[in-house]
């Protein structure tokens, strides 16, 4: 199976072509222009392994949680790839690409930690996305492990709780695990997804609470 994977749900760009288990990726730290450096890794990727989009059976696609921009550029790459090669997009999240890059967590259950608002983190338990303070992080039922960029404080807060927590050294989803996971979904073995943001938290961005005046006609 071939898959286009793209990335840059958490500060850094990633893509990513799965051909058959083969993976040719590129990745690039990058907290602002995403759609252009997604884009031009894009093009070098394609070029590199000479299959035209048309060629894959899928884009792959991380949808959140994480930063808003990010995600909407990703998305926007996606789709139009997909609509270029008429394929299929799928929607990945970044525990989901995470949890393929830690096969072996036995019966602990995977915290995916990304940073959201100051003070605040997302963390994703399975199919369950939420918005926790790290002064009043919820406590795990069992043993779990955590990844992703916010790990390390959230683990370092849990343990000193007593929770039995194992940090893990899984940060950023690659495009690979991205691809194998939407693979996964492509088959059956996990449930859809559509490709469309996963909002956590409600928009910053507020209405105006009285009535904005309006400017009179040209006459």
């Amino acid at each position: 199976m071939r898959v286009l994977a793209i990335d840059s749900a958490i500060g850094r760009c990633a893509v990513a072509a799965l051909v058959d288990g083969t993976a040719v990726q590129e990745h690039q730290d990058a907290t602002r222009g995403q759609p252009g450096v997604l884009a031009e890794m894009a093009r070098r990727i394609l070029a590199a392994i000479g299959i035209p989009v048309a060629g894959f059976d899928a884009v792959a696609v991380t949808i959140g949680p994480g930063s808003f921009t990010g995600i909407r550029g990703a998305l926007a790459l996606a789709h139009g790839l997909g609509l270029a090669g008429g394929i299929p997009v799928i929607g990945v999240t970044v525990g989901e690409a995470l949890r393929e890059a830690l096969p072996l967590l036995g019966q602990r259950m995977l915290w995916t930690a990304v940073p959201s608002r100051t003070g605040r983190v997302f963390i994703e338990q399975d199919e369950r996305v939420l918005s926790a303070s790290l002064t009043d992080l919820p406590y795990p039922a069992g043993p779990i492990a955590v990844a992703g960029t916010a790990a390390h404080e959230v683990a370092s807060r849990l343990a000193a709780r007593g929770a039995n927590v194992m940090l893990t050294d899984a940060r950023f989803p690659s495009g690979s695990h991205i691809a194998e996971a939407a693979i996964r979904r492509l088959r059956g073995s996990m449930p859809p997804r559509r490709a469309e943001p996963l909002y956590v938290d409600a928009p910053e961005a507020r209405l105006p609470s009285h009535p904005v005046p309006t400017l009179p006609a040209a006459e």
